[in-house]
């Protein structure tokens, strides 16, 4: 839905630090990506939220590849920028924050980083934990799975690292859409876990809250879906939980300013930071109910796309751009004013990016019978003043689909460049 193109999800557009596994077979050596292609990391940016871009069915001449194939595929947990960022949507997603413990500070983060960042590498590269293994994934491969560390506002304080916070971290503003739960917002610490199986998804997460021990608490926890790979007949942006296409357009690591947009420069301030992100974490109810009364035609017009194909309502394909200034017969523009897809596009926001890579949540029923489902809305960009917060303001003030979503839990993270061997992650900040 959100106005972004698509990142293409193939090995030659892995960053480094992400580079794919392959797995030999009888037919060859093979990866997943060769095997299914994706669709990309994308999102939907609903209320500057986002939707789940899809993984592609097999070309034709791959399909006799076992499926077996996606558990082999692994992505590197050292590199450049942490895995999870650019790494290609996955099926099973868990975020869960962490407040350290009453008395615990900078030395026992230090320790438990390590720890985390220990595991971490040897569950991405198929291994079992290094002790108390649950066995819950013994039968499987790495599955893409991916570990991504953050750090919160409060982490700094915590830890008498108040001078190394940055300014990008500051709390962000509050929008008149916002109907936030503390409990389940903000926090010391935040992991972000994603994999192509759920056990091996659960798996980490069970391992990584164990390994928080005495240091460490669990503070929320959400767990997200997203199209399987080979799914669909063909490559194809995935649909959302309102059925829409989204993700149809979203930053690309192939355009010349991806990292200048999504990623703090080498020589960025603070230091620390270098190559690193910030990540704006949503949990976004869709009030489903109500948006399945509406006629396709008025779902249409809350987000400027046709329902079908994610085509601008001003004509062509999904990748066509849109036309903002056409009319229709009576002189009434074709895409409304309040329109999703006009309000989230760059053009319409001094160039404001940010790229999104969400989970879809199904939590069951409230006591009405009311769906409580929606999307985990997860965005990166180098300046969260200058990406997310701008769009949303924009949002705030005459979304139409804003009607039709609840944001109910927030967080901003800082999200370190990528540990080099023998390092872990974070280092650099808890060890200058």
């Amino acid at each position: 839905m959100a106005d972004q193109p698509t990142p293409e999800a193939t090995t030659e557009n892995t960053p480094p630090g992400e580079a794919v596994s392959q797995k030999p077979s009888s037919g060859g050596v093979f990866s997943r990506r060769r095997l299914l292609g994706t669709a990309g990391a994308t999102g939907l940016a609903l209320g500057a939220a986002g939707g789940a871009a899809g993984y592609a069915a097999a070309p034709a001449a791959d399909k006799a590849a076992p499926l077996t194939s996606l558990g082999a595929d692994a992505v590197m947990f050292h590199g450049k920028h942490q895995p999870g960022i650019t790494t290609a949507l996955q099926a099973r997603g868990h975020l869960v924050a962490f407040d350290l413990a009453a008395g615990a500070g900078r030395k026992e983060a230090a320790a438990l980083l390590r720890r985390w960042s220990t595991t971490a590498q040897r569950l991405m590269a198929g291994q079992a934990a290094a002790q108390d293994d649950t066995d819950v994934a013994r039968d499987a491969g790495p599955s893409s799975l991916t570990v991504t560390f953050g750090f919160g506002n409060s982490f700094f304080a915590r830890t008498g690292l108040e001078k190394q916070r940055p300014v990008a971290l500051d709390p962000l503003p509050d929008f008149s859409s916002d109907h936030l739960d503390k409990a389940r917002s903000n926090g010391d610490l935040w992991v972000q876990i994603g994999a192509d199986d759920a056990l091996v998804a659960f798996h980490a997460l069970r391992t990584l809250q164990k390994d928080a021990g005495s240091a460490a608490r669990v503070r929320w926890q959400m767990n997200g879906f997203n199209r399987s790979p080979g799914a669909t007949a063909q490559p194809m942006t995935a649909r959302n939980l309102m059925g829409q296409i989204d993700g149809t357009r979203n930053p690309k690591p192939s355009e010349s300013d991806f990292d200048r947009r999504i990623f703090v420069p080498a020589a960025g301030d603070p230091a620390w930071m270098a190559n690193g992100s910030y990540a704006v974490v949503r949990r976004i109810r869709m009030l489903l109910d109500d948006w399945e009364k509406l006629s396709v035609k008025a779902q249409e017009d809350v987000v400027g796309r046709r329902k079908s194909t994610g085509a601008p309502l001003t004509g062509g394909t999904e990748t066509t751009a849109m036309n903002l200034d056409k009319t229709d017969a009576d002189g009434n523009l074709v895409v409304p004013l309040n329109a999703h897809a006009r309000i989230t596009r760059p053009d319409q926001n001094g160039g404001a990016a940010m790229l999104r890579r969400p989970f879809s949540f199904h939590d069951g029923f409230d006591t009405d019978g009311v769906p409580d489902a929606g999307l985990l809305f997860v965005c990166w960009q180098a300046d969260p003043l200058r990406g997310f917060v701008p769009v949303q303001r924009k949002l705030d003030r005459g979304d139409a689909l804003s009607t039709f979503i609840r944001h109910e839990a927030s967080g901003l993270f800082a999200v370190p460049g990528g540990a080099a061997e023998g390092e872990y992650v974070g280092q650099r900040l808890l060890e200058a």
